[in-house]
């Protein structure tokens, strides 16, 4: 099976900034996409970033030139690095992997921006 430890999420005032990290481990060899997903309250889950196994990344509209989105595949984790955070970012993020082509999700981290 496949771990997927996250951590990072919290209360921030709305231009602030926290750093998501996610920790994968047990069955992940094959691992190659890692990505962070939200989903706030009433809404659908979106994709908000994701990186491939060589660092290529793709952002959505809402989150570009303010998030980042980076990896340290030695340590297996991806990090979502999110500055000037607004009100509507707030949401549950989850950490999804792939591992050949079977996704795996984190349990979900809370992420506030107060205004």
């Amino acid at each position: 099976q496949v771990q997927l430890v996250e951590s990072g999420g919290g209360l921030v005032q709305a231009g602030g900034s926290l750093r998501l990290s996610c920790a994968a481990s047990g069955r992940i060899f094959g691992i190659n996409t890692m990505a962070w997903y939200r989903q706030a309250p009433g809404e659908q889950r979106e994709l908000v970033a994701r990186i491939t196994l060589g660092g290529s990344t793709n952002y959505s509209d809402s989150v570009k030139g303010r998030f980042a989105i980076s990896r340290d595949n030695a340590k297996n984790t991806v990090y979502l690095l999110m500055n000037s955070l607004k009100p509507e970012d707030t949401a549950v993020y989850y950490c999804v992997v792939w591992v050949f082509n079977r996704q795996y999700w984190g349990q979900g981290t809370q992420v506030t921006a107060s205004s």
